[in-house]
């Protein structure tokens, strides 16, 4: 059976790579992304199974990168997790508004992140 693959999006590459960790121990693959605009361009060439976005980036941001997912075809219907350290109610409804599945606020631990997964994945 195919790994599944997650796309994880943060402009922290020490981020980035601590996640990709988290992920490989749990049996899954990440594709990577700096920013809202790399995030749009490494979906549609990967088609991932799962994208796990950060709010806080450059250009375009979680908000922005999420509703742009949700336009296009090949991304309407994958799960999306939006996370960030500004987890209060505004943010958290900002997040579900601009089509979201789930929220999870930084920093989680490896416990959180998996329970997530599996809920999407499995």
């Amino acid at each position: 059976m195919a790994r599944k693959k997650v796309l994880l999006v943060d402009d922290s590459l020490t981020v980035l790579l601590l996640h990709q960790g988290m992920l490989a121990e749990m049996g899954y693959d990440a594709v990577l992304a700096r920013d809202g605009r790399e995030a749009l361009a490494r979906a549609e060439a990967e088609r991932p199974d799962l994208v796990f976005l950060d709010i806080l980036m450059p250009h375009l941001d979680g908000f922005e990168t999420c509703r742009a997912l949700r336009g296009r075809e090949p991304t309407r219907r994958t799960p999306i997790i939006l996370c960030s350290t500004r987890a209060e109610p505004r943010s958290v409804q900002a997040g579900f508004d601009s089509g979201c599945d789930d929220f999870l606020a930084k920093p989680f631990d490896g416990a959180e992140l998996a329970a997530l997964l599996r809920r999407y994945l499995d």
